[in-house]
C-alpha cells in the first residue's frame, strides 16, 4: 500500500523551547523522527515522509538533511488543522491515506506506524485509525494522564476517555483484569483496560472535512481531539499491540533520557 506520513511540527514549546530542533546526536529532533518512521518494512517508494511546520527554521534543518518540509500556517488550533492544510498544499486525493506521528517520539516503532495506515486501509466505513495496548498497572489505569479507549466486536472506538473504563463494578479499587476466578477470566481479559496511543491513520478527505465540524461538548469535556470525530458520526478502528510506545519528549528531562538512548 501506498500512505503518506505527516510529522506536525511547531516552534513554540512551553515546557521545552524550539522542541523540533532539540539536539539528539547531532540530528534534530524532528529529523530523528523522519527517519525512523522511514525504517519500516514496506518498500521506500510506498512510504512518503513530510514534515509540516510553522516556521522557516525547521524547512531549514529539514533540508539539511535530505527530509521533505512543507510550510503551513502559524495560527492552526490545533495538529489536525496543520495536516488538513499540508494535505492541501501536497496536493492529496480525498482517498489516500495518511499518518499522524508526533514530532517529538524519536523512538517510534516504524511497524506500527505500518499497521496503522493497513488497518485504516482494510477496514471499509473507518475514516480514523489509531492504536492501543493493554494496562498492566492500576496506576497507569487510575491516571488521569493516560488516555483509555473500550472498544466494539470489530475493534471500533466506542468511547475514550482519562477516566478509568471500563470499569468492573464489583472490583473496588482492585486491578479487576488480573487474578480473576477462574470462571471469570475469559469474560475480564477480553473486557480488560487500553491505553490510547496518540497515533493516527487518516483519510484525507476526513481531514478536509475537520476543521469545519464544530467542537463536541465530550471533546470539551475531556480535551481529547478524537471525541468530535466520534460526536460526529465517524468511526475510528484501534490497532492492538501488545508494546508500549518509546519515551516521548515533553520536558528536558524527557529530553535527557532520550539523548542516552542515542549515545553509543
Amino acid at each position: 500500500m501506498r500512505f503518506t506520513v505527516l510529522i506536525p511540527a511547531r516552534l513554540a514549546s512551553t515546557r521545552l523551547p524550539d522542541k523540533p530542533l532539540a539536539d539528539i546526536a547531532g540530528i534534530p529532533m524532528v529529523v530523528r523522527v523522519a527517519q525512523r518512521v522511514g525504517q519500516g518494512t514496506a518498500a521506500p517508494s510506498q512510504v512518503r515522509v513530510v514534515v509540516a511546520c510553522d516556521s522557516p527554521l525547521i524547512m531549514q534543518a529539514c533540508a539539511a538533511h535530505g527530509v521533505e518540509a512543507v510550510l503551513t500556517r502559524a495560527d492552526h488550533a490545533s495538529g489536525s488543522d496543520r495536516l488538513a492544510q499540508a494535505c492541501e498544499l501536497l496536493g492529496f486525493p480525498d482517498d489516500h491515506i495518511v499518518v499522524n506521528v508526533q514530532g517529538d517520539e524519536p523512538l517510534i516503532d516504524p511497524g506500527l506506524v505500518h499497521s496503522v495506515a493497513s488497518l485504516l486501509q482494510s477496514t471499509q466505513g473507518a475514516s480514523i485509525s489509531t492504536a492501543a495496548h493493554p494496562i498492566d498497572t492500576l496506576e497507569d489505569y487510575l491516571n488521569p494522564n493516560v488516555v483509555k479507549v473500550v472498544l466494539d466486536a470489530q475493534g471500533h472506538a466506542l468511547y475514550f476517555s482519562r477516566a478509568p473504563i471500563p470499569v468492573a463494578r464489583d472490583a473496588g479499587a482492585r486491578a479487576w483484569w488480573q487474578g480473576a476466578e477462574p470462571v471469570q477470566t475469559s469474560l475480564l481479559q477480553r473486557a480488560a483496560p487500553l491505553r490510547h496511543i496518540g497515533i493516527y491513520g487518516y483519510r484525507v478527505g476526513f481531514l478536509r472535512q475537520f476543521p469545519h465540524l464544530p467542537q463536541a461538548p465530550l471533546e470539551v469535556a475531556e480535551a481529547l481531539e478524537q471525541l468530535r470525530a466520534m460526536w460526529h458520526g465517524h468511526r475510528i478502528v484501534v490497532h492492538i499491540t501488545q508494546q508500549s510506545p518509546g519515551p516521548g519528549v515533553d520536558t528536558p528531562q524527557d529530553l535527557d533520557r532520550v539523548r542516552g538512548m542515542f549515545r553509543p
